[in-house]
């Protein structure tokens, strides 16, 4: 090799340099993520711990205070503490006489472009849904994100019937979406006009839930008007 080749050679810039740069950015981004994320996670839990307080009184008119109750593995409810399983949680409301408004229940399902989130109230002494609000959803702006704002929709919740049967066990007649305008029983969900996937999920997600958990409330509805109120509704 000529001594002007071997000069070349040690002239070319080393991709080592670079390399080590580009790593040493990576972590540093990676840890700053962790950071913000481990800093910020007391914050958020904080803030849907709030935003589901006032869920419960939304979904359930007339309740003024609450109390969380968790279901045991032997089919019964306690008062909740924390580090309780929150798919094994409901939420007693009760008026400002300290009788049993209803109960809120969490449920979820996939809609059209993902999970959707909602809250509901259920009144055994009505045995009837009486109010629904969405806590996360994805679905598309102006079309489906309409079961959160379209107000004949939300008006399907005022007092959606989930009757039992004698049995106390099933529902008489399931949740079910109908096309808009067609609803003939009180058990059914007038859909929405262009959001009739997004509609007919949360029918869906209704369905399944009351169907486990109406019985369950419905005979332990006891157990919540012992426990009485306590949170504060401010």
């Amino acid at each position: 090799m000529s001594s002007a080749d071997a000069n070349a050679t040690h002239s070319q810039p080393s991709s080592w340099p670079l390399y080590r740069a580009l790593v040493g950015v990576g972590i540093v981004c990676g840890l700053l993520i962790v950071s913000v994320y481990v800093l910020t996670l007391p914050v958020i839990a904080r803030n849907e711990a709030e935003a589901l307080q006032q869920a419960v009184f939304q979904v359930l008119p007339g309740a003024v205070s609450r109390a969380s109750f968790v279901l045991t593995a032997d089919d019964n409810f306690r008062r909740a503490v924390e580090g309780d399983d929150p798919r094994r949680m409901v939420h007693a409301g009760y008026t400002g006489d300290g009788l049993l408004a209803g109960v809120a229940i969490e449920a979820q399902g996939m809609g059209y472009q993902d999970v959707i989130r909602i809250l509901y109230g259920y009144a055994p002494q009505s045995q009837a849904i009486v109010g629904m609000q969405v806590l996360a959803s994805k679905e598309t702006p102006g079309l489906g994100d309409k079961i959160e704002k379209d107000l004949a929709f939300l008006a399907n919740f005022r007092a959606l019937d989930v009757s039992l049967g004698n049995d106390e066990q099933t529902l008489l007649q399931p949740i079910e979406a109908v096309k808009s305008g067609s609803k003939t029983l009180p058990s059914q969900i007038d859909g929405i006009t262009g959001a009739t996937i997004s509609s007919k999920a949360i029918a869906a997600i209704l369905r399944a839930s009351s169907a486990r958990w109406v019985p369950l409330v419905y005979r332990l509805q006891g157990e919540f008007a012992e426990g009485g109120g306590s949170d504060d509704g401010q």
